[in-house]
């Protein structure tokens, strides 16, 4: 062996995720959001394809081998799903912008005086197909952006993040999300039973008969679980006085409303100027009314996932992409938003571009996940490839007395 293969082997590798570095699940979903905003400013396929490039590489770098972990698949597919749907949309209901290159004509159907405005089939034009592309492929980022937080969370740490107000809430969910994998189980076990036995598995009568045992059951785990709950004192509140409990349902039902407001103000195309404060300020009465909730809830969080440096600098690069891409956009929106009629060439526009490259920072400062060993190819997955490096080989089998 040379020196240099010994000086590579005693390196150090890169840290890998644990349980005391493990990064805040509320700081990839502000990431993915900020992507998500982003996506939200613009048509341009370039700049869309970047923004998917940029989750797609993340989630690559940093996807750990969880279930929950294979969702992004799921939404890229989804988001072709959409794209799809969207074109079809646009030639067989037509588009509302005008063009003047048609590519092909399709029958159109006569349709009554109530539906005004609304055609089945007719002439199909470039204009019409390439703005459904553009706004397909806006909606396709969008999903994929989420896909990406969906990927990289820990879905049962966001919901132990929670504040105390919404503790019932993440319990309920918590709690869905552990039965729904045990009554898949107890169904494919039941039905693999009875084929077994001979009987059938299929039809209303498979189904009758092994639907019966598969809510008995869930029963029997939902009474053991309830009195679980009971015997830990889940349910108990705090007195809190009449007033504040008001203002904490004045300042919660206004805080998400207000959110909802600016989001749509952000989304939408004339809403930039409005959208930013109103949202802020949405925010900051949800959280007031959030946390004049949570002192009515009497509980303790067990090893709490710290917010620390790198959840700052990860939400932080989503909340700088979104905002350069808004400021992009309220700058040069031509940039931003291609020409459809007459159709033009997109361009890619240097500093947009470059602020989306922001987004790619987590994938270098954030641990790497821990993944599971393959074996090499042509080698089973047995105990001999699985072992790690420096551990003591298995004893060798004794020999057999003469």
């Amino acid at each position: 062996m040379s020196p240099y293969s010994a000086v590579l082997r005693r390196r150090p590798a890169a840290p890998v995720v644990t349980r005391a570095n493990a990064l805040h699940p509320g700081a990839w979903w502000i990431w993915a959001l900020g992507l998500g905003t982003a996506a939200s400013r613009t048509t341009n396929p370039l700049l869309l394809g970047l923004l998917v490039g940029v989750a797609g590489y993340v989630v690559a770098a940093r996807r750990s081998d969880a279930p929950w972990a294979r969702s992004y698949g799921a939404f890229v597919k989804l988001g072709l799903l959409v794209l799809a749907i969207r074109l079809v949309f646009a030639v067989v209901l037509g588009s509302p912008i005008p063009g003047s290159h048609v590519l092909f004509s399709l029958p159109e159907v006569p349709l009554p005086d109530w539906a005004q405005g609304v055609r089945l089939g007719g002439k199909v034009t470039a204009e019409g197909l390439l703005f459904a592309l553009y706004d397909g492929l806006k909606l396709a980022t969008l999903l994929i952006c989420i896909g990406a937080a969906n990927a990289l969370a820990n879905p049962a740490r966001l919901l132990k993040s929670l504040p105390g107000a919404l503790y019932e809430a993440g319990v309920a969910v918590v709690v869905a999300m552990t039965f729904a994998p045990q009554f898949l189980a107890d169904l494919a076990r039941l039905r693999r039973a009875r084929r077994l036995r001979g009987r059938p598995d299929r039809g209303i009568r498979g189904l009758a008969q092994v639907g019966l045992p598969v809510l008995e059951g869930a029963l029997e785990r939902s009474v053991a679980l309830a009195a679980a709950m009971d015997a830990r004192g889940y349910g108990r509140s705090a007195d809190v006085p009449v007033p504040v409990r008001r203002l904490t349902a004045v300042c919660t039902l206004g805080g998400l409303l207000g959110v909802c407001a600016g989001t749509y103000g952000l989304l939408a195309a004339q809403g930039a100027g409005f959208g930013l404060p109103v949202l802020l300020g949405g925010l900051a009465l949800a959280l007031v009314g959030l946390w004049l909730g949570g002192k009515r809830s009497l509980r303790t969080r067990y090893r709490p996932d710290r917010w620390d440096l790198r959840a700052w600098l990860v939400s932080g690069s989503g909340v700088a992409v979104a905002a350069l891409m808004i400021a992009a956009a309220s700058a040069d929106p031509a940039a931003l938003h291609p020409g459809v009629v007459p159709p033009t060439a997109p361009g890619l526009p240097l500093w947009p571009a470059a602020s989306v490259l922001i987004g790619l920072l987590p994938a270098f400062i954030t641990p790497a996940p821990v993944r599971a060993a393959r074996a090499p190819r042509g080698q089973g997955p047995g105990v001999e490839s699985a072992r790690p490096q420096g551990s003591c080989p298995a004893a060798a089998p004794r020999k057999e007395a003469s």
